[in-house]
């Protein structure tokens, strides 16, 4: 069975850091891109960050230089570092699987599958 499952969100000052992690099964990492996204309160989902062999690692949001992905291919994982958290990061972040091997934008729509979504706040 496929799956998609994050973890690693929480309550953390502003300034600070959090490491999200997106543990997959049911395919091989290596064959798919996958993505961060996030969706905030009274906003649509946006792509954040995408990661493949392919397409390396792909920031869509103005994010770069704050955070970072990454994977394990051994360890079925993609990672979001994010540091210098802001109040404006305050969101429930999700991964995603690509229908393909290279990383397809930062629309929804080529994502066909999708974690159930980790809390991040960013507030004193």
């Amino acid at each position: 069975q496929l799956q998609l499952v994050e973890s690693g969100g929480g309550l953390v000052q502003p300034g600070g850091s959090l490491r999200l992690s997106c543990v997959v099964s049911g395919f091989t990492l290596d064959y798919y891109a996958i993505a961060w996204f996030r969706q905030a309160p009274g906003k649509e989902r946006e792509g954040i960050s995408c990661i493949s062999r392919n397409s390396g690692n792909i920031y869509y949001q103005a994010v770069k230089g704050r955070f970072t992905i990454s994977r394990d291919i051994a360890k079925t994982t993609v990672y979001l570092q994010m540091n210098s958290l802001k109040p404006e990061d305050t969101a429930v972040y999700y991964c995603a699987k690509s229908r393909y091997y290279y990383c397809p934008g930062s629309s929804e729509f080529p994502y066909d599958y999708w974690g159930q979504g980790t809390q991040v706040t960013v507030s004193t």
